[in-house]
């Protein structure tokens, strides 16, 4: 039986998702603004949560209709089946968003489709869920465009990008989705080798390590889809012990991260060491600006301090012509790619971008400059 799903992702990689995705078992993915719209079964549910690196959830489509006020909304969310999915001991929460939509307050649509969860399970079950707004078992998305709303089941619970295994509760400043549509963007290839100068906590090394490895990014956790009454436990060990079976023997990779701040160096380290993979990646405490690459030639990936803060800016302007020096002096012959909010960082950094590519990290808008660094490119420098 064919579902409907939507996955969201960081916008500008909806592209690489639907291709993803479909290498994942969706059909018909498309793309949309912010995610991409897919059929599948359950099976396919499954292993969209258990091997997308990209998306940020799988929501199950389970009702539209078109409205006009909060009471059509209200009548919609009344109609579905929700005790066929989930039972009243469950906790739920419900998220809406909207775009173009003619309600003014969000909070008060949150409300009345709580309601109407809460009283069809009273009317069906003689009780209802209660509401859990830190870790819900159940959570309901609404959409609201100017006349249509839609309504969604996730079946992930955890967003996708938290893979399981990291120790901190710090939140890294590059979602780890992020960073495998940067890798992908790249043109990265697991045998070349990989560089990241300026590690911090070490997200794009346990994204190309696990890539390297190929190891499913969501083996080291759970999913929502496990709590609703439709699952079925014996297909879901199956397609798991699949994608553990895939995982390609352990060895030392051509992945090399580096920080000047010996902090950011142990929270890397204990990133790798949580999820198995400190003995396959290289650490070691460098200065970007004075060290020499890795490797005679490959790819490295970086996201550079932006400014934020009052003074950060100044800081950054002398910074940015410095790097662009020491990528000319020292990285001939690597591909080059710097994630940036700022965008004074193309014009201080003295080197021609060979692509520009639009991304949002979060809310904020950056650009991923690729800069290929070829011998003599340090003339003058």
């Amino acid at each position: 039986m064919s579902e409907t799903f939507f996955s969201p992702v960081p916008r500008g990689l909806e592209s690489l998702l639907a291709d993803e995705l479909r290498a994942l078992g969706a059909a018909d993915p498309r793309v949309m603004p912010g995610g991409v719209a897919w059929r599948g079964g359950w099976a396919a549910c499954w292993r969209a949560n258990l091997e997308s690196r990209l998306a940020t959830r799988v929501l199950w489509r389970v009702g539209a209709g078109r409205y006009r006020s909060e009471a059509d909304i209200y009548r919609l969310a009344h109609s579905i089946t929700w005790a066929k999915w989930f039972m009243p001991e469950d906790t739920i929460r419900v998220f809406v968003t909207a775009r173009h939509s003619p309600l003014k307050s969000l909070e008060f649509i949150t409300l009345r489709i709580k309601d109407a969860v809460c009283d069809h399970f009273r009317a069906v079950r003689g009780a209802r869920p209660s509401v859990d707004t830190a870790n819900p078992a159940v959570r309901v998305y609404a959409f609201l465009e100017r006349d249509m709303a839609t309504l969604y089941l996730d079946t992930s619970g955890e967003p996708l990008y938290k893979r399981g295994f990291k120790p901190g509760t710090v939140e890294a400043p590059l979602k780890e989705n992020l960073a495998a549509g940067i890798l992908r963007l790249s043109g990265w290839r697991a045998d070349e080798p990989l560089a990241d100068p300026m590690c911090g906590s070490g997200t794009f090394l346990l994204e190309a390590a696990q890539i390297a490895l190929d190891i499913a990014p969501g083996l080291g956790r759970h999913f929502a889809f496990e709590r609703l009454r439709t699952f079925d436990a014996n297909a879901w060990a199956a397609l798991r012990k699949s994608a553990e079976d895939r995982r390609r023997p352990p060895r030392v990779l051509p992945i090399h991260g580096a920080d000047i701040a010996n902090s950011q160096l142990r929270r890397a380290r204990e990133n790798l060491a949580a999820a198995g993979l400190e003995k396959y990646v290289t650490l070691a405490r460098a200065d970007l600006l004075a060290s020499t690459p890795p490797a005679p030639a490959g790819v490295m990936v970086a996201n550079p301090p932006y400014g934020v803060r009052l003074g950060e800016a100044e800081e950054l302007a002398a910074f940015y012509p410095r790097l662009g020096d020491a990528l000319k002096r020292h990285w001939a012959g690597w591909r080059c790619h710097l994630l940036s909010a700022d965008m004074n960082l193309a014009k201080l950094i003295g080197l021609k971008a060979s692509r520009r590519t639009p991304l949002f990290n979060g809310a904020l808008a950056c650009r991923l400059f690729e800069y290929r660094i070829v011998a003599g490119s340090n003339r003058g420098a």
